[in-house]
């Protein structure tokens, strides 16, 4: 078997099956509150918490610790219009007819529309890239179960950015390779989604019906 440097297991803090119970439920009580914004104000969001909300995600587990993903953080008025004009334009097409009528009547409780001025109103933007393969000394490295280590990686950001206190949307519009002439990213990055970031806009509202989620029993099975 091949040798490799290994580290000492960094244990975790001692505590009580209560305290750790109580951890969880504690967690649990805030990720409870998180809903999606889609009415952002312009003020401003801390850099350093957007830092803080990407190195946590990039804390998370990949395949073969190959860690797949790029996020692109995008404060640029420019860069945030020219987004908003490929978004949009993807939209109409999406709303005029490309997508199948029992999707546009999946989405139409939302109140969601081609129209989404929160792309120049929110002061964040982050795209998030999945890296099919990355390239060291001229060599192509393969990445391994890569949109699965994406997905944990950005549901890592959005905790972290709800904790912080602030607002997220988390768009895909489809398709999305305009976000890598935009942020400048090679073509073996593919990108995911585009997360929103801010405070939400004075009187923005929700849909009603996301504040109900599944029961315990109907999203987990036990053997």
């Amino acid at each position: 078997m091949t040798e490799h440097e290994a580290l000492p297991w960094q244990p975790y803090p001692e505590l009580s099956d209560e305290s750790r119970i109580e951890r969880a439920r504690a967690f649990l009580t805030e990720m409870a509150t998180r809903r999606s914004c889609r009415a952002f104000s312009d003020s401003p969001v801390p850099r350093e918490v957007i830092e803080a909300a990407l190195r946590a995600a990039g804390s998370a587990p990949s395949g073969a610790n190959r860690q797949p993903w790029h996020f692109c953080a995008i404060e640029a008025p420019e860069a945030k219009a020219a987004i908003r004009v490929a978004v949009e334009e993807e939209e109409r097409q999406f709303y005029s007819g490309r997508a199948p009528a029992n999707w546009i009547n999946a989405v139409r409780p939302l109140g969601t529309g081609a129209d989404k001025p929160y792309l120049e109103v929110a002061p964040w933007l982050i795209a998030v890239f999945a890296q099919r393969h990355a390239t060291e000394e001229e060599e192509r490295l393969r990445n391994y179960y890569v949109l699965e280590s994406v997905c944990i990686a950005a549901g890592l950001l959005l905790a972290t950015l709800h904790t912080a206190g602030v607002a997220t949307l988390v768009h895909t519009p489809h398709p999305m390779r305009f976000l890598n002439l935009v942020c400048r990213r090679p073509d073996n990055e593919r990108p995911v989604m585009l997360v929103v970031v801010g405070h939400p806009a004075p009187g923005a509202t929700m849909p009603a019906n996301v504040v109900s989620k599944k029961p315990l029993e109907e999203i987990s099975s036990w053997l």
